[in-house]
């Protein structure tokens, strides 16, 4: 059985930092690529990072230079640390992950999805 386990969140302080991670089974995680997404309420799922198989990393430009993509393999996990928190960055923080990800920001992309964890950055 496919599971991917995200946690993490919770509630920061702007320019805060926090560390998710997504634990990964079911799959031989060492060749699959891993994205995260976040939605928030009223919003569509964005696509925020994704690392590949291979660890080369996709931000998207609003988080480039604040959050940081990496997987250990030994572990089989996905890490996001995201610093210089926002209030824009509020959101649900889903992992997913497809064998193959041409487009990292496109949710349709990823066949595994994890339940999301609540990051709430406030003012």
């Amino acid at each position: 059985e496919v599971q991917l386990q995200a946690s993490g969140g919770g509630l920061v302080q702007a320019g805060g930092s926090l560390r998710l991670s997504c634990a990964v089974s079911g799959f031989s995680f060492d060749d699959y690529d891993i994205g995260w997404f976040r939605q928030a309420p009223g919003k569509e799922r964005e696509g925020v990072s994704c690392i590949s198989s291979s660890g080369m990393p996709y931000y998207t430009p609003s988080v480039k230079g604040r959050f940081t993509i990496s997987r250990d393999n030994a572990k089989n996990t996905v890490y996001l640390q995201m610093n210089s928190l926002k209030p824009e960055d509020t959101a649900a923080y889903y992992c997913a992950a497809d064998r193959v990800v041409l487009s990292p920001e496109d949710p349709y992309e990823y066949d595994y999805w994890g339940q999301g964890t609540q990051v709430t950055v406030s003012s």
